[in-house]
């Protein structure tokens, strides 16, 4: 059937129609917490502006939600220009409301308001909205209910002791994905409104519980930003000011500017939030990169001017953020933000604006405190020399998009991870027997050369620089990952990745740098049952003769399987001394004959799977910690000390 197009096709929506046709332009819709915001918004506009001390938020029992404030009262009369009165008109226009006059004498020099469409849009996506107004020694209602008028404007009663409004909203649930406000966003939201605002008491009522919280914060922004980092160790003292443009600035109107608190701490949490004309800015935007600026600006002339940097560091603005946390408060005339939702700031000038301010004044706090200027200089150079570090990362060697196999590994036939395993082999001459002796089909052989770099302290970006590493990670087809990784195991080539080396003490030493560059690195194979130890005998006893027996070859793992092997065999009858015992100097030292029979044939070899233990994560890690740390020497000297007698010599 052809579809018809003609100009009846065209639609004209009118009023609050187009909120309704699509509600996600003008406002979120995982829930209404946004739609109750906007009034939120309008009282806090009040205070800001100088009117009010008191915003009060209530849960009520049926749903609804009720906002009221002390401030000067929504105008009642008649508009000049469109013969309705004003409070009316503010809930069913889009493009009507007091922020858009900035002159001298408007309503609101600063506010969140900018497009008018704020409180329209909670009454187009209410089935119910209520409007009383304490004004000029009267009370007035009003009443939609799904964004039209059921009850107009009428004085209701005499309010001469009383200024300002309440608004009562029931949120539509069809246009949400859930109609429940998340009381924990809108006490975070309520809270802050309290912080930019000092001297304002904000009061949170929920009426099922009966649960009232309420704020008054004194310090405003500095009481807060301690309060949210939770007693962490600052650095240096919290850098706090504002600044705001004179009548007689060039560049800003009268009155904008901003308030700021910035820490430095060296761990633990970064708290970073942002605010404009008191509208959360939870993306950010351009008065954020402003502070960033102003911030980086001032300690990179402070480095320049005490000479601190070293020789070959270039200080970035990301070295100085990286560890601050900062409340940012910004008064902009007229500012310009992503989307109705005003998650983040876009106004150009906001750049120029806060960086200007916080640069001299961070610069003259730290020429005023050269002592934590120089603490805080130290922490960012710090940071500017992981961030090279880390950026000089070693990729695996590639040909044409794919990885090249290590030049000495011997690969198998067989594909089949079920089957298939790797021994990693310690030194070329054993590794020699281990091709020779191996079983072609399913077993690959990479000899190791020397020991393996102690992994522990390695960042997992600088792993590829060491090339027994490399050769491993391309061998097994496993990059390096974390504990919380989810690491691509697709690409795994051997079922079972088999350490063998020596059973002497040096042998032991490389299966401890290999198994802590697993666990370490590559714990998800650790997890999954693919790493194990293959159990070389340090002892062969030669047993000759005895009547019709055979000469034999008895092999041992330990000094305590040799003891266990020569009691059996005086039970046997052989005769004390007719055996002759062997010790292996090394791998290098078996015939491929040897090698084969003792460690690598799946039906006579001791193949060890490693698991974690009984410690758990948390102690194994501290366990890997005192024994492979770089700087845990005395802590190892100590645990050797007490547990020195556990220890089995052989002499």
């Amino acid at each position: 059937m052809a579809t018809r197009y003609n100009e009846s096709s065209i639609r004209v929506l009118k009023g609050l129609e187009p909120v309704k046709q699509r509600p996600g332009m003008y406002t979120r819709t995982e829930n209404p917490l946004h739609v109750v915001q906007e009034v939120i918004d309008n009282a806090a506009d009040e205070a800001l502006a100088g009117f009010g001390k008191h915003l009060q938020v209530t849960l009520q029992a049926d749903g609804s939600v009720t906002v009221e404030d002390d401030g000067r009262g929504i105008p009642v009369g008649l508009h000049p220009e469109e013969n309705a009165p004003v409070v009316e008109l503010v809930f069913t226009r889009l493009h009507a409301g007091g922020k858009f006059d900035k002159q001298g004498g408007g309503a609101y020099s600063f506010s969140g308001g900018l497009h008018g469409v704020g409180v329209s849009v909670t009454n187009a996506l209410s089935s119910r909205l209520e409007v009383t107004v304490w004004r000029d020694g009267a009370a007035h209602r009003l009443v939609f209910a799904h964004g039209d008028v059921v009850e107009p404007l009428a004085r209701t009663s005499d309010g001469r002791k009383k200024s300002g409004t309440r608004v009562r909203c029931w949120p539509d649930a069809k246009y949400f994905d859930s109609g429940a406000i998340p009381l924990g966003e809108l006490a975070r939201l309520l809270r802050s409104k309290a912080v930019l605002l000092p001297g304002v008491r904000v009061t949170l009522k929920v009426e099922k519980t009966g649960e009232t919280q309420s704020w008054l914060y004194e310090q405003g922004l500095r009481g807060y930003l301690t309060e949210a980092l939770a007693g962490a160790e600052l650095l240096i003292p919290l850098f706090e000011g504002e600044q705001y443009a004179a009548a007689d600035n060039e560049s800003f109107a009268d009155g904008e500017g901003a308030q700021w608190v910035v820490a430095w701490s060296e761990d633990g949490n970064v708290v970073r939030e942002s605010y404009v004309n008191l509208i959360p800015t939870s993306a950010g935007g351009t008065h954020e990169a402003g502070l960033r600026d102003g911030l980086f600006n001032a300690v990179k002339s402070f480095v320049e001017l005490h000479g601190l940097s070293p020789k070959g560091v270039k200080l970035l603005p990301e070295d100085v953020f990286a560890r601050a946390s900062f409340v940012l408060s910004a008064k902009v005339l007229d500012p310009q933000f992503q989307g109705q939702i005003k998650e983040r700031l876009n106004s150009r000038d906001a750049v120029r604006l806060v960086g200007g301010f916080s640069k001299s004044a961070l610069e003259l706090w730290l020429n005023s405190h050269v002592e934590y200027g120089k603490k805080l200089a130290e922490l960012v150079i710090r940071q500017a020399q992981s961030r090279v570090k880390a950026t000089q990362k070693v990729e695996k060697r590639k040909s044409s998009g794919v990885a090249v196999l290590p030049g000495k590994l011997t690969d198998c036939e067989s594909s089949d991870t079920a089957r298939t395993e790797v021994f990693l082999v310690e030194g070329d001459s054993a590794g020699g027997s281990a091709k020779m002796g191996r079983d072609k089909e399913f077993q690959a052989i990479l000899p190791l050369r020397g020991k393996v770099l102690n992994a522990w302290e390695v960042e997992r970006d600088r792993l590829f620089a060491n090339n027994e590493i490399h050769d491993i990670a391309v061998a097994i087809g496993v990059d390096p990952h974390g504990p919380r990784d989810e690491p691509d195991l697709s690409g795994l080539r051997y079922g079972r990745i088999c350490i063998l080396s020596d059973a002497d003490v040096d042998g032991s030493h490389i299966q401890v740098l290999l198994l802590t560059l697993f666990y370490r690195h590559f714990p998800r194979l650790v997890e999954a049952g693919h790493v194990y130890v293959a159990r070389p005998p340090l002892f062969r006893v030669d047993v000759p003769a005895q009547g019709k027996r055979p000469p034999r070859k008895l092999y041992c793992l330990d000094q305590g399987e040799l003891v266990a092997v020569e009691d059996k065999l005086r039970k046997e009858g052989v005769r004390e001394g007719s055996w002759s015992i062997s010790r292996f100097k090394g791998l290098g030292e078996m015939s491929p004959e040897q090698l084969w029979e003792t460690t690598m044939n799946p039906d006579t070899r001791r193949l060890l799977p490693v698991a974690y233990g009984e410690l758990g994560a948390d102690e194994t890690t501290r366990m890997f910690d005192m024994l492979m740390g770089k700087g845990e020497a005395a802590q190892r000297r100590s645990w050797l000390e007490e547990k020195g007698d556990l220890a089995e010599v052989d002499i």
